[in-house]
């Protein structure tokens, strides 16, 4: 990657070295999110901050603040004496749990977007959508990161119109696309996802709470059932 020669651009002036150490902190953290992502590192490793460091050619301090981001997403876990380890999958039990309560809050989410969604945020959904459809390439994290943060803003989209703060809280502190996608990723997941999406949208514009709550009922209930194929894998 390119970060040593960000890193030195960003001694070289003080007009534009801030940019360049943004750059440098965002490209250490989507690095250690991908290895993260793919298995490249397995659960339970430990995490060496000076061995990151000299792998991606960078100082302790971006991989630190990468280390303190993926930890904000379930993807590492600091022990005390121990420091950062990655953090283990979901298992089967823990994967029933998130869906029993996403299944409680998120059907309920898109009814009320249906009675209370303004055209602008119609429109976020929408949009996310149509950028859904572009094609991947490959099955790693780089090729569906584009994705994933589209399923996820999709979802976030239909808690925020819901016009209940607790739900929308609740439900972005779940990180639920990044655990799911962690545990499992095929080319299918996309395509069948982006077909559910469409149906709970779909009820939304026709303002039909009904329609919605069933739409993201059945989309949750087939989300997890693709999940839990990576159990029998």
């Amino acid at each position: 990657m390119s970060d040593s020669a960000q890193v030195t651009g960003a001694s070289g002036g003080s007009g534009s070295d801030e940019p360049a150490k943004v750059s440098v902190r965002e490209s250490v953290f989507q690095a250690l999110k991908a290895r993260l992502m793919d298995h490249d590192l397995e659960p339970g490793t430990k995490l060496s901050i000076d061995g990151l460091a000299r792998e991606l050619d960078v100082s302790q301090t971006p991989v630190r603040e990468a280390l303190a981001r993926c930890e904000s997403e379930g993807l590492v876990v600091r022990r005390p004496n121990a420091g950062y380890l990655v953090a283990p999958l979901l298992d089967r039990a823990a994967l029933d749990d998130l869906y029993d309560v996403r299944l409680l809050l998120e059907p309920s989410a898109a009814a009320r977007a249906a009675r209370y969604a303004t055209d602008a945020e119609v429109n976020v959904m929408r949009e996310a959508l149509e950028q859904m459809m572009s094609p991947l390439l490959g099955d790693t994290y780089e090729a569906y990161r584009g994705f994933a943060e589209l399923d996820a803003l999709f979802h976030n989209a239909i808690a925020e119109a819901s016009r209940s703060p607790l739900i929308a809280d609740t439900l972005r502190r779940f990180r639920a696309h990044t655990h799911g996608y962690r545990l499992y990723f095929r080319h299918g997941i996309a395509t069948h996802a982006a077909d559910e999406h469409r149906a709970v949208l779909d009820a939304i514009r026709r303002k039909d709470p009904e329609a919605a709550a069933s739409a993201m009922t059945a989309h949750l209930e087939a989300s997890r059932s693709r999940l839990t194929s990576a159990y029998r894998a």
